[in-house]
Formats: structure tokens, C-alpha cells, sequence
């Protein structure tokens, strides 16, 4: 009796044990499959063909000139003549923006006789997408047949001499999510798309730099442009008074969450790359002079030099040659 107690015992323990292994190797399955998920990290070059054939299916435009609209530029999609609009979440596996002021459209059409395909509304790393992800729009727009991108964005002025409402020509950046490890290139790399090892010197079009230079003296709007170097931070959170002085040592002249990644990308495939940064707001330098930036504060500039902007990248892209 005591011999068939103890056999039923361990018969219990065994059974009990055999399913909390059961469990704990299904816990290891999983933990090493979203692992493997999460080092996978990179585009496929099948599924950006993949978006781009889809959007070729539906419009008849076939755009040159890339344009992504940061805060104040999304009005220039109103300009757009003989418009088609793809809201980014009727496109199949196509990341979309949550961020307000981003509308998450592209608007494909002519602008001063270029065929273009505007951005309205770009995708950010704070947003909770992997970086590469972020400039997966940038990648089919390369395969929409796209060479030549215009990147804007809204920033916070570093460099002391600059004023809230100056433009910022983008002549270099410093990408501070790459030189922490967080590289937009990071993970496999298909030769499909560009080379390993990426030379980033001019990443900003010198040709398309000097260009704007002389759209702002026409356009009676020297005042305003200034041209630096763009610092991007993860984000959300704006930056502390210890960290505006540290992206100043840095030599940085404007801070921003975003440009960096897609200009990298961009460069990554052969494109020409331009950028402008509108300066929203003023980074603090001094805890005695210390203000709060608000998201509003930056919408709120945006349109307030929202036809400024858009007379620039106008002018810019009749001047424009496509190569």
C-alpha cells in the first residue's frame, strides 16, 4: 500500500514536472523567436518592391522629386496640381504616422512642372517603430523611380545667433542615435539597396545648397536663412539644459527627431539629398533664462512661416534639374 502511495507520488511530481518544462521551453521558444524578430532588423527589398508595385498600380504618376513635409510644409500638398492622394493606411504593410500635424498621405502630382510624391506626415522612432522602419517611405519612393528628395523639418535652434523663424540650410548632421548604435543601416544589408559601408561626407547636395542659397537672395529672404549643422535625437522628450550645451560643444547648430535616418537612407541608394530645418523654438543654454517647449509652440511657428517655406521649396524645385 505504502510502495503504490509513493509510485503515485512520484508519478504526480513527474507529471508536474514535465509540464512546467513543457511550459518553460515554450516560454524559451518564444522568447528566442521574438528575439530573432528583433535582430532581424533591416528592410526587405522584396516587400518595398512589393509597396511600390502596389502604389504603381493605383496612380499614373511616376515622381523624380521625393518631398517629406515637416511642420508648416504640409500645405504645399494643396498646390499640387492634377493631385492623387494614398492615405499611407490603405497601403498594405505601409508604417503609419500618429503624430498630430502628421497627416499620413502621400500626394503624388506636379508642382512648378515636376512630377512630385509628397509626404505628408513622416515616421518617428519615438513612435515606437525600429529606426529602419522609419524610412521605409524613403525606400519606395527610390523605388517609384524617385532621385532627388527634399527633407524638412521643424527645429530647436542651438546656435545662439540663430532666431526663432530662421531657416536652416542642412550642410552636414550629426546622427546621435547611429553614434550610439542605433544606426538606421544597422543589421543585414542588401547590396540591392546600397553598399555595406556607407561615406556620408556631402551627404547634403552641395549642387541643391547653393541653389536655395540664391532662391532666398531672390526671393528677398536673406534675413532668414542660415545653414548649419542638424543634430538628431531620439526624442520625445525636448532637450535639458545640460543636453542643448552639450549638442553645442558637439558643433551642433539646430536639434531635431527626425531628417538624419531618411537623409542616411536616401544617400544609401544613390539619391541627391536636400534638407531645411525651420527653427521653431530656441534650445536653453541657461538655467536662468530656462523655457518650456510645447509641441503647439513648434505647430504653432510652423504655420506661421508656412508660406515662406513653401515660396522656398517652390522655387527650389523650378530650379531644380532632374538627373
Amino acid at each position: 500500500m505504502e510502495a503504490e502511495k509513493m509510485s503515485d507520488t512520484s508519478f504526480s511530481v513527474a507529471k508536474f514536472l514535465s509540464s512546467k518544462k513543457s511550459m518553460l521551453q515554450s516560454l524559451f521558444d518564444k522568447f528566442t523567436s521574438k528575439g530573432e524578430q528583433e535582430n532581424s532588423v533591416g528592410p526587405s527589398f522584396e516587400e518595398v518592391s512589393s509597396i511600390a508595385q502596389n502604389i504603381l498600380g493605383r496612380v499614373k504618376h511616376r515622381p523624380k522629386i521625393g518631398i517629406v513635409c515637416g511642420s508648416g510644409l504640409g500645405g504645399l500638398a494643396d498646390d499640387v496640381q492634377d493631385a492623387e492622394i494614398l492615405p499611407y493606411s490603405e497601403i498594405p504593410t505601409f508604417p503609419v504616422s500618429t503624430v498630430p500635424g502628421h497627416m499620413g498621405k502621400l500626394v503624388f502630382g506636379i508642382l512648378e512642372g515636376k512630377t512630385v510624391v509628397l509626404m505628408r506626415g513622416r515616421l518617428h522612432c519615438y513612435e515606437g517603430y525600429p529606426m529602419w522602419k522609419t524610412t521605409i517611405p524613403i525606400r519606395v519612393m527610390k523605388a517609384l523611380g524617385v532621385n532627388t528628395i527634399f527633407l524638412t523639418n521643424a527645429a530647436g535652434g542651438i546656435n545662439p545667433d540663430f532666431n526663432v523663424g530662421d531657416m536652416m540650410i542642412i550642410r552636414d548632421h550629426i546622427d546621435l542615435p547611429g553614434l550610439t548604435g542605433e544606426c538606421v543601416l544597422r543589421g543585414a544589408n542588401d547590396e540591392r539597396f546600397g553598399p555595406r559601408f556607407l561615406a556620408t561626407v556631402d551627404t547634403y547636395d552641395p549642387e541643391l545648397r547653393a541653389t536655395c542659397k540664391k532662391v532666398f537672395q531672390d526671393l528677398g529672404l536673406s534675413q532668414l536663412m542660415r545653414e548649419g549643422t542638424y543634430v538628431m535625437i531620439g526624442g520625445p522628450t525636448f532637450e535639458t539644459v545640460a543636453e542643448s550645451r552639450l549638442l553645442k560643444a558637439f558643433g551642433g547648430d539646430a536639434v531635431g527627431m527626425s531628417t538624419v535616418a531618411e537623409a542616411i537612407v536616401a544617400r544609401h541608394m544613390g539619391m541627391r539629398v536636400f534638407g531645411l530645418s525651420l527653427i521653431t523654438d530656441m534650445c536653453c543654454l541657461s538655467y536662468d533664462t530656462a523655457n518650456h517647449t510645447t509641441h503647439e509652440e513648434v505647430l504653432a511657428i510652423g504655420q506661421k512661416r508656412a508660406e515662406d517655406l513653401k515660396a522656398i521649396i517652390m522655387r527650389l524645385l523650378k530650379d531644380t534639374t532632374i538627373e
